[in-house]
């Protein structure tokens, strides 16, 4: 199909109506991963084959996000109001998802994913079935060996006529490897349908590409919807001491591959203080560095000075921290093209002598060059608003281009990657270094691997590289609490011969290079002092510690009261909110928010329901303090015995929760 003239439709059901004319029924469909997805397209093509048997339908995709989902009537009396003002009262749900959550998705349909949303089809057996495992970087070789005939990509457009430009976007990721992996595949059958939605942000790069790159455009503004964002997660002490110790690894001059969530935001803010309060700064790594040991680590991995010089990103993802660095005067060191000027940069040329020196050639160079974007609206709304020259200092390439240092453009990524630091976050680590990120032992998928196997390999093949797995050294779940440093575990995401640096909230573990022995040994030092009794000897026992080894007496101080204290102590503290870069939440949404957390953690256990019974018995709807939460909740003149007693649990938890 490729080489012929691109089509443009209005019509949603013209397009699938082309679609189905010109390949037959028998769709295998490639959606982009996170927002990229044409959700009104694809549920126009999803309807035809709900009404139509004859269609089979493979969607092949990952990240497919949805709108968050209420497990009780509280919840869906806090959720409904909220999710009305932040992602519109019209955001087109992708179909196929809500169907395939009411277990009504059709037999002629089958939905498949190489990353899921984090946890939310543990308990789907269609997603846990179909789940493929694939490294990002080979998703565009997977999908054209299980024969996909049909991409549907949201796009960015600009301009008028004949004068109308045309961006990938959010997603240029697995497309442009696709598309170039079929110019060698002449024979494939293949539609490239791009949908256009005038909210999406026009990105530059590889990202901006040519009409006829598409088979067919929808462009209507009548089908624009919000983009999905991502709600604003709270960061605690836990979070931010992590953050703290993998801000430290970060050299001036360096580059970053970062990844989002709280773990993120809590890396990010520390970096901030860093550069902006280096004494207050210092001050907090001196209370957390225990030893002269963890001192020396930080030295030779890192360091704690201003960064001058800045860094450059290097990321699959681009989301709302890069954002903050740049504005922070951080991410500020630009990556050249151009094998050449990339090592006159190196050497420590300026861009204005650069400039100087090469005439003949376009210098300007990016601040960052990432695979895809997702973030919050306040990150789509600074897209949108970048200037022209601004657009080009972050540049949206191929998963293929960020993701590894295969092909022929290895030298100039190996000069351009200096001292780059892979952050990203793991759930359990083995005392002997190998990383569970995406799955549970009964392998179950709690996510994918997505592109981490390709950041840690990397972090070994460039020269200064280091891979940087952060973790919280336990976890609370409805069995009570359990260590996520564990002796072995059922499923490896990254394999021991590929460890490299561990960071929970007590420490920086360096494990990279050394033998069994001492990596337990800097394992066990990171570990929260509550487990680090019975992992001892579970290393003894199998014979991989000295039975004559105690743990020292400074590495078993490793509480949370003591991290709070030294937070509570310290002149960074203010700088250490529960929300850093604000809340999408109001803060009555908070507190209301903080009850329901704490009767979902409550009744999950028979002394906790006992606790919120009792609680609900004295409880004083009545009080000022909580009138405008239960307003809020639509509660506040309750009508019927449920919601008098919904009232009331709610008024008890907001008085537990205080």
């Amino acid at each position: 199909m490729r080489g012929k003239a691109t089509r443009q439709f209005t019509d949603l059901e013209e397009t699938v109506g082309h679609i189905l004319q010109t390949l037959g029924n028998d769709l295998v469909v490639g959606l982009p991963l996170g927002i990229g997805k044409p959700n009104p397209l694809v549920n126009a093509l999803y309807r035809r084959a709900c009404n139509d048997s004859s269609i089979r339908l493979k969607f092949f995709s990952a990240l497919s996000l949805e709108i968050p989902q209420a497990a009780s009537d509280l919840e869906e009396r806090f959720l409904q109001p909220f999710v009305k003002r932040h992602f519109g009262a019209d955001y087109p749900s992708l179909q196929y998802l809500v169907d395939l959550r009411q277990h009504r998705l059709p037999e002629n349909v089958t939905v498949s994913e190489f990353y899921l949303q984090s946890g939310a089809w543990l308990d789907s057996p269609h997603m846990q079935r179909n789940y493929i495992s694939s490294n990002y970087t080979h998703v565009a070789r997977d999908m054209i060996d299980m024969g996909v005939n049909l991409v549907l990509q949201m796009i960015a457009a600009e301009g008028e006529g004949d004068d109308r430009r045309y961006s990938l976007s959010s997603n240029p990721d697995v497309t442009l490897d696709l598309v170039q992996q079929l110019k060698h595949l002449p024979q494939h059958s293949f539609l490239l349908v791009a949908q256009v939605n005038e909210n999406l942000p026009f990105m530059t790069g590889d990202a901006e590409v040519e009409r006829n790159l598409f088979d067919v455009i929808v462009d209507n503004r009548e089908h624009d919807f919000r983009i999905f964002s991502l709600p604003r997660s709270s960061v605690s002490v836990t979070e931010y001491a992590i953050g703290t110790y993998a801000s430290s690894l970060i050299r001036d001059g360096g580059t970053l591959q970062l990844g989002i969530g709280a773990l993120g935001d809590a890396f990010v803010r520390a970096l901030q203080l860093r550069q902006s309060d280096n004494a207050s700064y210092r001050l907090l790594l001196d209370a957390l560095c225990n030893s002269a040991e963890a001192r020396q680590t930080l030295r030779r991995i890192g360091g704690d000075e201003i960064l001058s010089e800045g860094i450059y990103g290097a990321s699959e993802m681009f989301m709302d921290g890069f954002m903050h660095l740049y504005r922070s005067g951080i991410l500020k060191r630009r990556a050249y093209d151009d094998l050449e000027v990339q090592a006159a940069a190196t050497a420590g040329l300026s861009p204005a002598e650069l400039q100087a020196r090469f005439q003949d050639r376009a210098v300007r160079g990016a601040l960052l060059h990432a695979a895809f974007f997702l973030g919050s609206q306040d990150f789509y709304d600074w897209l949108r608003k970048l200037t022209m020259a601004e657009r080009d200092d972050f540049q949206m390439a191929s998963v293929s281009h960020v993701n590894q240092l295969y092909g022929n453009q290895q030298q100039l990524e190996q000069c351009q990657r200096r001292d780059s630091r892979f952050v990203n976050t793991t759930m359990k680590m083995t005392l002997l270094g190998a990383a569970v990120s995406d799955a549970l032992e009964d392998q179950r998928l709690v996510s994918g691997v997505g592109g981490q196997y390709n950041f840690v390999a990397m972090a070994h093949a460039l020269n200064g590289g280091r891979s940087i797995l952060m973790l919280r050294s336990a976890r609370e779940s409805r069995q009570g609490r359990e260590s996520n440093i564990v002796w072995s575990y059922g499923h490896t995401t990254i394999p021991r011969h590929l460890r490299d640096v561990v960071i929970t909230e007590y420490g920086i573990a360096d494990i990279r290079g050394k033998s069994d022995e001492d990596v337990i040994k800097a394992m066990l030092a990171v570990a929260d002092s509550r487990d680090q009794a019975k992992l001892l000897e579970t290393a003894k026992a199998a014979g991989k510690l000295a039975t004559n080894y105690a743990i020292p007496a400074y590495q078993r101080r490793n509480t949370p009261q003591r991290l709070r204290e030294i937070f509570e102590s310290t002149a960074a503290a203010d700088h250490f909110v529960g929300y850093p870069f604000g809340s999408d939440f109001t803060l009555d949404e908070l507190s209301v928010l903080a009850a329901l957390n704490h009767l979902k953690r409550e009744s999950a256990s028979i002394a906790g329901k006992l606790r919120i019974a009792a609680a609900t018995i004295r409880a004083k709807p009545s009080r000022l303090t909580i009138q405008p939460m239960l307003r809020r909740m639509n509660l506040a003149s309750p009508s019927g015995l449920r919601q008098r007693l919904q009232r009331r649990m709610l008024a008890g938890a907001l008085r537990s929760d205080r």
